[in-house]
């Protein structure tokens, strides 16, 4: 026997008309390279993509063609979303931060149709445009005034484009399985590689950002994504902010700029925001320097690697919940988030400090499991050590055009990369990637809790700890350094005296090695391979 319940499609377009009849009335904030504080509401936001939507209708497009975009945070930007996505196309997100040849690799490989880009990509595109024949023309999304100088002849500009189409556009029926949008991978080993989500996936994922132990997004929040549109949906904030009717502020190209993000929070009133570890220490310094405080932030969520818990101490100082959260492009990208804070009361200070540092707990709708070399399932004990793996209705299922992965091997699963443990009460800790994993003496040792530990000393940037070969103990850590700017006078020893008593005596780096800058991947993480490379004949000096 069947259930009697209505059976609706969970599309995009079910979000357009939710937030326009309902939340028609909130505003979108944006900063624009054409305007330093662009305002309208969700209602005009939609008018206009109904706009963009008759535009691009007299394109002739088939269903489930691919429309790039290469742009900020703004309101264009997520124009361009729904448009695409809600005409039965597909958004194919680009990250401006990947090299020329990966560009170039994505967008023949994703058979892209359109581009449409900020003006501040424009010298990056046109560089490459001639190796990409299969696009059929490019969208400066711009004012005419900003367009940029080119002899191309296929170059629009956006609002010229869509300024006599009508704001009147019948969104078509769509099966919720259809492909919305595309992502690829950063690609650190070998091609990037496309992640598909589909109008479900999209929308399910939206409903678990939205519980109060995830992001938590109400009608009353004021939402800052700094985490960029071109990665992963901005996490699904795109989405789940129109369905809660919350406030939107996108920081556009001054996403990495402390000052302005301090401005943006204290002008527009901003609850709650989302990045990387290095926007938050952006901030953290502006703040300092500056003796500003943000008084209506709340809480952040911090992601795409692990956050120091000198930053989340740090927060604490102004009032401000920090929640570490964990997925991948793969994961649409929730997976899991630290909701500890709201419980800090039942934790002794010590107990504290170690819970909310690790990732928190799955979200419902997504499984896991930790498993040994042999893909037998390991015991949830806060010890056992594993590959782990995820699946769930946002998890992709296979690669786009690639048919099989070693990321699949497991019918049903997706291996992460990621080496775990999990503790009885279901929180997750990620202690390394499965390539950068370290075995001492037949023991592991997590390079990612030791990082904490060394960016915790305030002389300190960037820390990353890499595994090199031990006569002895077969591997020992290198912990390799970025200094602050003022630090010059920082040692090897000071460092292992700093990190004695806070890790096991055994996990202290045999050696601390010093470099001018570290190099990070597209989406902001720190590239272990080419440190590796970079200390491929490095001997511990006691060896």
């Amino acid at each position: 026997m069947q259930g009697l319940m209505m059976n609706a499609p969970l599309t995009i377009s079910s979000i357009v008309h939710h937030a326009e009849r309902v939340h028609g009335h909130k505003e979108i904030v944006s900063v624009t390279r054409d305007n330093p504080r662009h305002r309208y509401t969700y209602g005009q936001a939609f008018g206009r993509a109904r706009q963009l939507a008759n535009a691009i209708d007299r394109w002739n497009l088939s269903l489930g063609d691919r429309i790039a975009t290469f742009a900020w945070n703004d309101y264009r930007h997520l124009e361009t979303y729904y448009a695409s996505a809600c005409s039965g196309y597909v958004c194919h997100t680009i990250n401006p931060r990947l090299f020329p040849e990966q560009i170039v690799y994505i967008i023949n490989h994703a058979d892209d149709q359109w581009v449409f880009l900020d003006p501040d990509f424009w010298p990056i595109v046109e560089a490459v445009a001639d190796q990409c024949p299969g696009v059929k023309g490019w969208v400066i999304m711009t004012v005419p005034e900003h367009m940029p100088e080119t002899e191309r002849d296929n170059v629009l500009c956006y609002e010229a484009l869509i300024a006599e189409e009508n704001r009147e556009f019948d969104w078509p029926e769509l099966d919720e399985n259809t492909a919305c949008s595309l992502c690829y991978t950063s690609g650190t080993t070998g091609n990037p590689k496309g992640v598909l989500y589909s109008h479900r996936s999209t929308v399910l994922h939206t409903y678990a950002t939205l519980m109060p132990d995830t992001l938590g997004i109400s009608c009353r929040d004021v939402v800052m994504p700094i985490v960029p549109m071109f990665h992963v949906n901005a996490w699904g904030n795109p989405y789940a902010c129109p369905v809660a009717g919350a406030k939107m502020v996108m920081p556009g190209a001054k996403m990495g700029d402390g000052e302005t993000l301090a401005t943006l929070i204290n002008e527009e009133g901003v609850t709650m925001s989302a990045g990387v570890p290095t926007v938050w220490l952006n901030l953290l310094n502006h703040l300092r320097a500056s003796g500003q405080r943000v008084e209506t932030l709340e809480r952040i969520i911090v992601g795409g690697s692990a956050c120091p818990l000198s930053v989340m101490e740090a927060f604490d100082a102004y009032g401000v919940d920090t929640r570490h959260a964990w997925g991948m492009t793969e994961m649409s990208p929730l997976g899991t988030t630290n909701a500890a804070g709201a419980q800090r009361e039942g934790f002794t200070a010590e107990d504290f400090a170690k819970v909310r540092t690790n990732v928190g707990t799955p979200v419902f709708g997504v499984e896991v499991k930790i498993t040994d070399d042999d893909n037998q399932a390991l015991p949830w004990d806060g010890k056992a050590f594993g590959s782990l793996k995820v699946r769930g209705p946002w998890v992709c299922s296979s690669y786009f055009k690639l048919d099989d992965s070693e990321a699949h091997a497991e019918s049903g699963w997706f291996e992460t990369g990621d080496v775990a443990t999990v503790n009885r009460d279901g929180y997750v800790s990620i202690t390394d990637r499965t390539k950068d994993v370290i075995k001492s003496g037949g023991e592991w040792i997590s390079s990612i809790e030791v990082e904490n530990c060394a960016t915790g000393h305030p002389k300190v940037a960037e820390a990353a700890v890499i595994g090199r070969l031990h006569p002895k103990w077969g591997e020992r850590p290198l912990l390799i350094v970025v200094r602050n700017e003022d630090s010059a006078a920082l040692t090897g020893d000071d460092l292992k005296g700093y990190l004695d008593g806070k890790i096991a005596k055994w996990w202290i780096p045999d050696d601390v090695q010093f470099i001018d800058a570290m190099p990070h991947t597209a989406t902001g993480k720190i590239q272990k391979m080419d440190l590796r490379d970079m200390f491929a004949d490095y001997q511990f000096p006691d060896a």
